[in-house]
């Protein structure tokens, strides 16, 4: 029976969770998810997690915060000022707001914080810093 190996295309349910258990997402009720691996598609651990897998085989993996979305970082957090953000905007904890960069790029930020004359935002990928555990079922190798 083939096995997984790299730049292969390749579709697996999976269960994602924190280390206290909380599910962050789940694939089963929905298509496989399918992805080719070696073009970045997924978080360096899940790829590596899959490689020499085979078909309707099952695995538990933990993957670290390094391999995964990486770890918190302090400069990706930032105050605003409340008069640099659009008037029709009425920021609230755990709101997504776009910031673009001067290049044009868009990055997606959560307030954290209110105060009185500014927001507290945070760049971080929602996961960063934290281990992840995936429950993971390799569907087919395409």
């Amino acid at each position: 029976m083939s096995k997984v190996k790299a730049n292969d295309t390749v579709r697996v349910h999976y269960t994602g969770k924190l280390e206290n258990g909380e599910v962050f997402d789940d694939s089963r009720g929905r298509e496989p998810f399918e992805f080719t691996l070696g073009q970045g598609m997924v978080i360096p651990g899940f790829e590596n997690a899959l490689i020499d897998m085979e078909v309707n085989e099952t695995k538990s993996v933990n993957i670290p915060a390094a391999e995964a979305y990486g770890e918190h970082r302090a400069e990706l957090v930032q105050d605003v000022p409340k008069n640099q953000i659009p008037a029709e905007i009425n920021p609230q904890v755990g709101m997504q707001l776009v910031s673009q960069t001067p290049d044009g790029q868009q990055i997606p930020i959560m307030v954290t914080e209110v105060k009185e004359d500014s927001i507290t935002v945070d760049a971080n990928p929602p996961l960063a810093g934290k281990d992840l555990n995936f429950e993971l079922e390799l569907v087919e190798i395409k």
